[in-house]
Parts: C-alpha cells; structure tokens; sequence
C-alpha cells in the first residue's frame, strides 16, 4: 500500500476550561433582640416633667404665652425631642418577619445566578476535556487532520489516554464562605447553600484520563472481553494523537493473527524502526516478552529505571507494551525492579505480584465499569469506553497510509498550489545524471544570459529572474532577499546558483559565494569550476570579514586594470564585444557574489557596507552581480546602498513591516508556512508570487523500465498477504538458481538500494546523493577553472623547502649564502596571491627579534629562520650557537652540521661559555680587521669566500668561522637567570653585526626587550601577542591576528603571515613536526659529511695541575714567587694566574669537600716551586691539618693547628713585619723601589678561617693595620673559609676590611640562601672546584682549579 507524507503543523491551541474559584457570599443573619438600656427607659419620664415643669414656671411668672408665640418654641422642642427618642427607642429592635423574607428571596437570587455560572462552567469543562479525550467512535474522524499527532514530548498531555466517563471537581472551585455561629444564620438560606454545594461540586460524565508517563505499568483485570475493549480505545487514542517519532506500541500475544489483535498491524505505530520483512518494516507483535525485549535492545538498552516525574529525554520514544496472553518468565528488564524510562506496560494478565502492584496502577473492568484497585478496595471512578474490533479495524487501515513526512514532503506542500515540477524541468533537462556539460552550456542568447528559472507561480507558469542590468532588459544587476527562519531561504539561493551553473559555463559566470554564519547554504557548491571562492564561518573568525572585503576589493580592481590594459575598454560589455570580434582576450566573467546573513556581517563590520556601496556603483560596468541576503532587514544599514538593489526577493518575514520594506506591500508576512514560498519584485511591476524550487532532496530517476545493475530487467514478485506475523521474503516469478545459496531465506534483510534499479545515485556510504549533488559531480572537471577571487586563508603552514627557489632543496641554486632566508609567507587578499616571507640578514637588519603571547609559534619561528639558514648556506658561511630558555625544542637542533651548541637553561656552563666564545672571536675579528684594513664584514666575507670558490687557501686561517648567530629562545630568563651575562648580550647586538655576528632572540613582549637591543633589531617579527594592544605592527589590527593559531603573526605593512615549520620533506602535518626535523637534520648531515659548525669549547671539569703548568708554558705564562697558575678562567680558556704584586691577598669561600684546600695547596704549591726560601716563606694555619706535608723545609716558617700556637706565631708575624714599616727616613726612591727592606714574601694561608675566628678574640687582630700596607712590606694573606654563614662573617674585622680593599674573592659552591656576597655574585651550586672569581682588574669569571691527588 502507497504511504502519504503527513506534515505535522503547530498545535491548535484547545479549549481552556475555566479555573479560580467563586467565592460564595455568606448567608443572611437573623440579629438578636437586645433589651433597651434603663436610662433609654427613664429619659422619656424626665422629658415630661421637665416640659411641664417649663411651662409652669413661664406661667407662675406672669407671661402670656400666647402673646409671644416665641415663648412656646423651647417647650416644643422639648417636647419633639422626646417623641423622637422614643421612637428610636422602638426602631432599635429585631428584624421584622418581612425583611427577612426579602433577604431570603435575595439570596435565592444569588443562588440561582450562581447555579447558572457553574452549570456554564461545567459546560467549558466538558468541552475541553471532550476535546483531548474525544468519544473513540469521533476518533476516525480526526485521522488525517491537523489534529492528528499533535501532542508533543513536551506537551503536558502526551501520554494521557481516556478510560472512560466519570465524575471530575468543578474547574472552578466552590469556596464555602466564612460565616458567623450556625444559630445566627437564617436557617433556610443555609440549608439552600449546603445542598448547592453538595449538588454542583462535582460534574458528572466528563471524560476520564490516565496519564501512561505516571506508571511504569498498569494492570488491567476484570472480565477479559471488557479488558480487551478498554484497550483497544486507548490504543486507538494514543495511535490519533501521538506521532510514531515520540510513541510505538508493542504487543505480546499467543497469536498475533488472531481477530482479537489483528487489526493493530495496521498502525505506523507498531512498525518497526529498523528491523524489515517481505512486507516492509517489521510489526512489533511477538509471542514472548522475551523475544520483544531482543528485538528492541538498541531502544532499550540505554535507559534507565522509571521515575515518576522525569524530565522527558530528547529524542527517546515512550513504548506502550501490551502483554496479553504471550509468554512472560517475570525475569525481563520491562516487568523486574521498578520498571524502565519512558516505557509504560499495560498487563492484561494482571499478575497478583507484578510491576503494576508494586509501583504501577491497578485497573478492574466489570459491568461496563472501569475502577482502581488498591489495598483499601476497589473504587469505581468511570464508566468504560466500548469499541468493537470492526471500529479500531477500520480506524487502523484509515491510519495505515500515513508517515511522517520527508523534507521533501515538507518543502512540496503548497495551499492550493501546484506540484513543483522540478528544477530540472524547468530547464527542460530530462535527467540531471545525464547532463552533458557541452550542450547545456552552449552560447547564450543576449536575452538568455544570465536570465534563469527559479520556480513556478500558483498556477504552474514558471518564474525566472534576470540579474542583468536594467539597461540590458533583466532585473539586476544587484538584489535583496528577505526571509525568515524556516522560510527557504538557504534552499532558494542553492537553486539559483544550481539553476546559474547549469545553464552558464565558467568562461560566462563566477560565483563568490559568501555565508557569515555556518556554511551550510553553500555546502557541496566548491568543486564547481564556476565556484571562485566559498567563504563561510566568518562569524567565528571576523579577521577573515576585513580579508573578504579586501578580497573583494582587489577583484574590482583587477578587472578595472584588465579592462585598461586590455585596450582600454570603457566596461566588460565593449570588452566582450572586442572579444567576439576576434581580438585575442581571455574571458571575463560575470562575477556573481552572493552575500548569505549580510545584516549579521553589517553588524559586525559595519564599514562593510562601503564596499557593498561600491560594488553597487562599478558593478554595472565590470559585470559584478551583488545579491544581499538575511533573516531581517535593518533599514538603516542600507544606506547609499539600497537604490542600487533594483530587484527584491520576499520570502515569508518575521514581520508586516519588513514585508513592506523589501516589497512595498505587506504580503510576504502572510505566506505560508511552506519553505520556498515568496514574491519577486522588481522596477515598479507589482510583486510575482512563486514557489522555489527545491533542490536539496533525494535525486529521483526519471520514470522508466526498471533494471538491475547488469540492465536486464528486474522480475515481478507475487503478491503476499500482509499479516501481523513476519513474512519472509517474497519469491519472483523468474526461475532461481536451485544452488545451496537459493535456500537461505534472508529474513529481516533490508531491501535492494536504490542504486540497483535507479541511476546509480548513492554515496558509498548508502546515503542517497541529492539533486544539487548529482548536478555538481556532472559539472565538476569540465570549463576552465574560476579565477581565484579568495585564495584559502593561512591555516596550514609551508614547510622551509616549499619556499626555495628550487623545488629540491638540495639544488645547489638554493644554497646562494647571501643570507636572506625563506622564512614564511605573506597573505595579500587585495591582491589575490601569496607571497614568500623573506629576510635579508646580511646589513642593518642582521637582528632579529621574535616576539609573541604563549604558544603563538615562537620557537617554530626561531626554528624556522636557523633552517632556512642551513638550507641555503654551507657549514662554513653560517654558524649558528642556541639558548634554549623556552620549550626545549631547539633541542632537535643538535647535531645539524650548522649548529655548534645548543644550551639549555639548566646547562648554565654551556650558556656562560656560548656568550664568552662570541665575545672572544668578537673581539678577535675588531683586532683583526684594524690589522689587515678590512672596512666592513661585507670585506671579509668576500675576501673569505671568493678565495674558498676559487680553491684558493683560506686568507684567514685562524678565523674558521663566518656569520655567526646566537640565537636566544626566552629572552626573559636572560635578564632573570643570567643577569650576569647582559653586558655581553647587549654589546653583541650593539657591536655584533659590524663583525658577522647576529642576535636573534625570541620574546612574549616587546617591553621585555631592553632599549639598548631593541634599537639594534632590524628585523622585527611579531606572532599573536598576548595582549594585542602592545603590537608595534598595528594597534588596531594586531587583534586580528587568530588566537591559537601557532606561526600567524602581522607584518610592518599590516599583512596577515604564516611562518613555515622547521622541516625539509614537505610535509605540514604538525603532529609529527619532531621527526620532521629529525629527518631534515639528518639529510643535511649527509649533504655535509665531516663539515661542522666550531664546537663550544668548554671549561673542563677535571684536569691536571701538571697539564694547566704545560698549557701555561706553552701560552709564555712565567710563574714566579708573586705569581702563581691555579686553574683555568672560563671566559677565554687561559691559565688563571694569581698576580700577589697587585692583589697581595687573596679570599676563597665554599662548601665543604667543594675544593678550597685543593686552591690553597695549588697556592703553596705554586709559591713554593718558584721560589726560594730567601725569597718568599708560608704561614700555614690549618686547625684541620688538611695541609700537612704540602709544604715542607726552610719555606714553611709556621704551622699552626690549634689556637694555643696560632695566637702567639701571629703575634711574632705582626712585630717581624712592624720593622718593615718606612719610617720617617725612607726617601721617595726608597719607597718606589722598595728598597728599605730586605728579605722574603711573607704569606699566611689561612684553612677553615671559621675556625679560627670562632673565639671572642681573634688572633689575626694584629695583622689588620698590616692589610692596607701589604703590597709595600710584602706580606699576603690568603684566607678561606666554609662558606656556610659568610653574609654575617664578612663583618669580620678581617674580612671586613679585605672585602672594602676589594681583595680578588672566589666564591664556589654555596647555597643562595647566603644572598648577595661580593657585589652582585651569590653563591650557587657548583662542581667540587669550580667558582666564580670576582676581580676588580679582570670582573667576574667563572673559574676552575686544577685538581690534585690527595695527600
């Protein structure tokens, strides 16, 4: 049996039943009889006598009261007063018999008013309710209907079914007023309002509901045939208003086929989802609740138990089972525990211990009458409802033909319109999978181009626009379109583009097609050769808005610049025209741009509409076609552009008024709620209705012979019965193949697709391609590609060797070394290309500077640069040195033939000795270009490498290096962790490049980044920062620059770049950038086998006293008795020589078994190998006598190892050197000459001074008038000391006084926690040996002592 799409339309709202309450008014009163007071009852005695009284004495006086009939007023008075209190006296009683009668007919009246507004009540309630609960025999006549499905998920009665009619409250409740004691109320008026209550508190033979979403089961007993009716009306209710998206219905009976169930196959309710017979989808009636469990698992395996009042789940269907006289064990999910979400099983078995007893509700149907169950009895509430099988019958087979209805069902639907013959009709093609791209794009009349169909009017005439301009009889050449949600817009601009590109080639139209928001209104147009650019998403990205608009922009231009080129043309007509005649000229399109949700751009981007303005205004010379397109239409972002939109589309609108601001007239507010409906105005004609066509649904073959995929037709089957059972699949009259495989009866198995008897329109994945789909794929490939108006924007980064000049990177062409690098590319929309990012180190913009916020690419672009180097210069013209203070990804440098160390941040030797080896050859080159006239590095490197091309010997031998970088990751950490090394940082990037020797450094800000370097850099690099109002690019169009994008920065000319990654095999997947550079790495240690950038020479951790004496020999270093070689300075590599005659003392300060008795024996050592002991003599005092048998003989004049002997030998030193003093004789030579005395050097090495000075005293106390005069009366102190506590003993009065001498100090290693000790030097943590010299003659250097054997 055919099907029909059923449109399920918004809800009719129904009737509303009254609610509130009515106060009733309280009954009359009957008052009590109150005796009157006693002065009331002696007022009027006294009033007599009173008057009396008056009236005497007036006439005992003498007066003639009727001679003055003013003499009479006061006793008349008197006397009126009193009648008139006695008579309020008996006005004062009890209510009269008749006024009660007239109160008690008033209330009668209330009554009565009352009883007609509450019979009115009851009326509204029975028509609402009878309106969600109709009699089962009206329910035919709702099939079909608006009416039917209406109830939602979310309505409040989805799931209330009708049980019957029964007794309900009052909608408006009868509130019982506040009345006084029972005996003060008038008793018939009393008796009148309680039988008025009782009477019309409740109204009879309304209908009655259940609400299913309330049980997890309901349990119908009684008499089985009663049961069995009362079912079948709730089924039949359920099946009317519920759609078979929110509700199914499953059944379990003994016999499915049985009259009793079988004419429920028939709903769509009870067809199965997925599962498929010869019949088509699987009716889900099955013996056993065990076998309706298996077959729905995928439905109910995620839901979880029953609550009473959940929030409806999304998308979940709510399944009625029904379980007769199937098979049920008690052990099913649906009937155990507490039963499951959204599932409401009603039992006609009513088991005595089942769901519905613990949790559910028990319903008993017995003499028409329907009543609950419960442990307190069984109460009667309705009476049933009666369907005969013949009724619910004839109620399925009429519900059987409806289906919920496709999108293209939807989209077809028209009020008194004719069927949409199709798009493709329309352009009279009689299959879209058989367009040959030659035919329909033949040439053009003047007439036909660019004039199309879009779709049909009312009547059928087809309805086609023109975006030509005006003056060549079209419409155009620019258009508005207005429609809201729902209205087909979407679906109107994809079937005028489809209807453009079919009927244009590329060489006749291009299409830029714009979507602010998703991208989803153009989806599937790209691969069309007309398509020059599809832009979407520009809401999430609004940088890319300003890029489309200069994109744009760049295009009118460019065809302004061909046309002038071309031979001056005044626009494209007199260019065609030249054309045509023979005049050998690439075709220029019409540009066709297409701007979906152009007032949410406008919101955005409001300077945008200057560019739409501008289209507006060239658009009719350059065939630049604008059609705007939104939801809304805001009126006053139209300004200067709205007389140049000439026609307008109305598609169905939020509101009157914009109706009549696109078309003039309100009617495009009232179309109906059918997408596609609309009016098309255009010059001063009234408004055409239409309907679009619709383009998006499945593609349908025309009608034909139907034939298998081999093309032989396919054979007829036989008709079969359709039962509520399933039916296996049907047999074909044709002959079958008799094999093992003719006896497999695939049951449930789905049918054919439809590529098997259509035209093969089917994606692999078995969704049905759609009519916009199918058209695309025969059009794509064929007619020269669009111009590309919008090149991609910079997402996927290049690789280093996509931009050298050579495709292979190993070309010799490549390697040029005049180092400018390919570091990246730059994006010009405006100009419609991509162009290389260059830098040029060889002059004044030798420094670089790398600058951007976290994770913006930093590190890829140092990285980036140092490749780019390597790939186009050799290991002899470029050297390149690293500071790794960011990620650690420089690491993956090592071992690149053009890097020469890679240092970390926790490798601080390596850093120290980087820095001093640039310094040195810094250094080196400034004395050997001053010796050999070289005026600049240009020179040098000409003279260097025009010698090594030639093969001519190398004129600087000595120098085995060429441009040099240091190249700094984390500028921060240098001035936080290496402040030392500043200085020498700065004086290379101020002096550097006048010696081949480039700094670049990476950094989050340019704030971080000193004056003195900044002002070095030439080359200034900025990525994403942090905070984009810190750019020094462009204020305001830093922030455009898209955050998360790692290597997207901004250029000097306020160009978007893209820096390309550090990698050679041209490959920009980021996810596996670390092999990359690991293969690129290797590659160029094979290009350059055995050729090596100049390793960092560094300072040894351990050597031999015996090879520094020969190093210091060899270097022309003469040791003497004053001078004396203990190690190694870092900074150069040279013997550190100890020069008493300048510095006469000598402090040394570390922790203990870090090396300062093994600095104090290479003194003695030294001092004791050249020299004699008439020359020079040791004071040794060592209370650990860790030098004992250093030094033995005539030089050792004392050894102390207690204070017993320290105090008196310093003593006996302090009186032998007082005799040294010049007196007041010495002449000037004497003292020049230091000839006054005679004798030797006196030094005292002091070992573990914080021994000796532990006492109050300190037994070098005679010495301190001594310090100052040292150098004169030869006396040196040498002192060390643990280094745990100095910052306190250098308060010491002698160490005090040696540090304010600035005595040459080695401090080694120590904790921090000491804080600064000699200027700015802390201690730090450093191998047995090693220590930073602090000098006033040679700075601070990082020094190491020569080892030697223990004693």
């Amino acid at each position: 049996m055919a099907t029909e799409g059923y449109v399920r339309r918004p809800r009719i709202a129904p009737p509303r039943a009254p609610g509130g309450e009515v106060a009733l008014t309280a009954p009359p009163e009957v008052p009590r009889a109150i005796p009157a007071p006693l002065m009331m009852k002696i007022m009027p005695v006294v009033m007599v006598i009173a008057v009396i009284g008056m009236i005497a004495m007036m006439a005992m006086m003498g007066r003639n009261l009727l001679a003055n009939p003013l003499m009479m007023m006061f006793p008349m008075m008197m006397i009126m007063s009193m009648v008139g209190m006695m008579a309020g006296f008996r006005g004062g009683g009890g209510k009269r018999a008749v006024e009660l009668n007239e109160e008690r007919k008033d209330y009668f009246r209330y009554l009565d008013q009352v009883r007609r507004d509450v019979r009115r009540t009851g009326g509204k309630q029975l028509e609402s309710l009878g309106w969600s609960h109709p009699e089962p025999a009206d329910l035919l006549s709702l099939v079909g209907t608006r009416r039917m499905w209406e109830r939602r998920p979310n309505d409040p009665d989805f799931g209330h079914v009708r049980v019957g009619v029964g007794s309900h409250r009052l909608a408006t409740k009868l509130a019982r007023p506040e009345t006084g004691p029972l005996e003060d109320l008038e008793p018939v008026s009393t008796v009148a309002l309680r039988r008025f209550v009782r009477t019309h508190s409740v109204v009879h033979q309304l209908p009655t509901a259940v609400s299913l979403r309330a049980f997890p089961a309901i349990n119908i007993g009684g008499d089985p045939d009663e049961s069995h009716t009362l079912v079948r009306s709730m089924l039949m209710e359920l099946a009317t208003f519920h759609g078979p998206d929110h509700l199914a219905v499953a059944v379990v009976c003994s016999d499915p086929d049985a009259p009793i169930w079988s004419w429920a196959k028939w709903l769509p309710h009870l067809q199965h989802p997925t599962q498929r017979d010869g019949m088509g989808s699987v009716r889900m009636m099955y013996q056993s609740l065990g076998e309706l469990e298996t077959a729905l698992s995928s439905e109910l395996i995620e839901r979880g138990r029953f609550m009473r009042n959940p929030q409806p789940t999304q998308g979940r269907l709510h399944l009625i089972v029904v379980i007769d006289d199937g098979y049920v064990n008690g052990n099913e999910r649906l009937v155990a525990e507490s039963g499951l979400d959204s599932v409401t099983v009603l039992d006609l078995t009513a088991p005595e211990a089942g769901l519905a007893v613990r949790r559910g509700l028990q319903l008993v149907c017995a003499n028409q009458e329907v009543s609950a169950k419960s442990a307190a009895g069984v109460e009667r509430f309705a009476a049933a409802d009666e369907v005969s099988i013949a009724e619910a019958a004839a109620f399925s087979r009429a519900l059987a033909r409806y289906r919920l209805a496709t999108a293209a069902q939807i989209v077809s639907l028209g009020e008194g319109t004719t069927t949409d013959p199709g798009l493709m009709a329309l352009l009279k093609i009689s299959d879209a999978a058989q367009i040959d791209a030659a035919r329909v794009w033949r040439p053009r009349t003047a007439r036909e181009r660019l004039r199309v169909p879009i779709g049909v009017t009312p009547d059928g005439t087809p309805v086609e626009i023109d975006i030509k301009e005006s003056a060549e009889n079209g419409m155009g050449p620019h258009g508005l379109c207005i429609g809201a949600t729902g209205s087909g817009k979407s679906e109107f601009l994809r079937t005028l583009v489809l209807s453009l590109v079919t009927t244009h080639s590329p060489d006749a139209l291009n299409l830029v097609l714009v979507d602010f928001k998703g991208g989803a209104t153009f989806l599937g147009l790209d691969p069309l050769p007309h398509v020059a650019a599809v832009i979407t998403n520009l809401e999430e990205e609004l940088s890319l808005v300003d890029r489309m608009k200069d994109a744009l922009a760049g295009e009118m231009n460019r065809r302004q610049e061909l046309l002038r080129s071309s031979g001056n043309y005044a626009n494209v007509t007199d260019y065609e025209k030249a054309r045509a005649a023979g005049v050998p000229l690439d075709p220029l399109p019409a540009l066709f741009v297409v701007v979906d949700e152009f007032s949410e751009l406008l919101s955005q981007k409001p300077d945008f509409a200057e560019l739409f303005v501008m289209i507006g205004r060239l658009g009719r010379s350059l065939h630049v076609h604008l059609l705007l397109a939104s939801q809304r239409l805001e009126e006053n972002k139209l300004r200067g552009l709205e007389s140049h939109l000439s026609y307008r589309i109305g598609l169905r609108t939020f509101s009157a008024n914009e109706s009549r601001a696109v078309l003039g007239i309100t009617d495009a507010y009232h179309l109906p709620s059918v997408p596609g409906s609309g009016y098309l105005k255009s010059d001063a004609s009234d408004p055409l209705r239409f309907n679009a066509s619709y383009v998006s649904g499945s593609y349908e073959a025309p009608q034909g012979t139907v034939t298998g995929e081999d093309g032989s037709p396919v054979a007829r089957q036989r008709p079969a019965v359709f039962t509520a059972a399933p039916v296996d699949a049907p047999e074909t009259v044709a002959p079958v193949d008799e094999g093992p495989a003719a006896a497999v009866n695939p049951l449930l198995e789905l049918p054919p697709p439809p590529s098997e008897v259509g035209a093969g329109a089917l994606e692999s994945e078995g969704v049905p391609d759609s009519l916009l789909d199918v058209v695309v794929k025969r059009l794509t490939g064929h007619g020269r590609p669009a111009h590309e108006v919008w090149l991609p924007p910079l997402d996927e980064s290049p690789t280093v060797d996509m931009l050298l000049p050579e495709p292979d990177w190993r070309s010799p062409v490549n390697r040029h070394g005049q180092l400018w690098m390919p570091i990246g590319v730059i994006d010009k929309p405006y100009e419609q290309r991509r162009d290389v990012l260059t830098i040029n180190l060889a002059g004044a913009q030798g420094n670089v500077a790398v600058v951007g916020g976290p994770q913006s690419g930093k590190s890829t672009a140092l990285r980036a640069i140092v490749m780019a180097a390597a790939a186009t210069h050799t290991p002899e013209q470029v050297q390149i040195y690293c500071l790794d203070f960011g990620g650690g990804s420089m690491a993956g440098l090592v071992g690149l033939p053009h890097v020469g160390s890679v240092a970390g941040r926790l490798d601080g030797d390596r850093v120290r000795r980087t820095i001093a080896e640039l310094t040195s050859l810094m250094r080196r080159r400034e004395e050997r270009f001053a010796e050999q006239g070289i005026e600049s590095m240009a020179e040098y490197r000409r003279r260097k490498f025009a010698a090594l091309q030639q093969g001519i010997a190398d004129p600087f031998p000595e120098d085995a290096f060429g441009d040099v970088f240091l190249v700094i990751d984390g500028w921060m950490a240098v001035r936080e962790e290496f402040e030392v090394l500043e200085p020498q940082i700065h004086a290379i990037a101020g002096q550097g490049l006048s010696f081949g020797i480039h700094l670049l450094i990476g950094a989050s800000r340019w704030a971080e980044i000193r004056p003195v370097v900044k002002d070095q850099i030439g080359t200034r690099i900025e990525l994403r920062l942090g905070d984009p109002s810190d750019s020094e690019m462009g204020r305001r169009v830093a922030h455009q620059v898209p955050v998360g994008r790692p290597g997207r920065g901004l250029t000097a000319d306020h160009l978007h770049m893209l820096i390309a990654l550090p990698r050679l095999d041209s490959d920009s997947d980021t996810s596996n950038l670390a092999e990359g550079v690991t293969r690129s790495r290797t590659e160029l240690a094979q290009l350059y086998p055995n050729r090596r950038a100049p390793q960092v020479r560094m300072l040894p951790l351990k050597f031999e006293r015996a090879e520094l004496l020969e190093q210091a020999r060899a270097q022309g270093v003469e040791p003497s008795a004053t001078k004396v070689v203990v190690g190694l300075g870092e900074s150069e590599l040279q013997p550190l020589v100890m020069d008493f005659t300048t510095e006469p003392h000598f402090m040394a300060f570390a922790d203990v078994e870090c090396g300062k008795t093994t600095l104090l024996r290479n003194i003695v050592m030294g001092i004791t190998e050249n020299s004699t002991a008439e020359t020079a003599r040791v004071i040794m005092i060592d209370y650990r006598r860790t030098m004992l048998g250093v030094i033995e003989g005539d030089q050792l004049a004392g050894y102390s190892t207690s204070s017993q002997t320290c105090a008196p030998m310093i003593k006996e030193v302090a009186t032998y050197l007082a005799k040294r003093i010049p007196g007041s004789d010495i002449t000037p030579q004497q003292l020049r000459e230091r000839s006054w005395w005679s004798g030797p050097e006196i030094y005292i090495v002091v070992d573990d001074y914080d021994m000796v000075a532990a006492g109050s005293a300190n037994p070098f106390q005679p010495l301190i008038e001594f310090l100052p005069q040292a150098r004169d009366i030869g006396m040196h102190l040498v002192v060390a000391r643990r280094i745990g506590g100095v910052s306190r003993a250098l308060y010491d009065p002698i160490l005090g006084t040696m540090k304010n001498m600035s005595v040459e100090t080695l401090i080694m290693s120590g904790s921090k926690d000491e804080g600064k000790l000699i200027g700015d030097v802390r201690p730090t943590k450093l191998p047995p040996g090693r220590g930073t010299l602090v000098s006033r003659s040679r700075g601070i250097e990082m020094v190491h002592i020569a080892h030697l054997d223990p004693l």
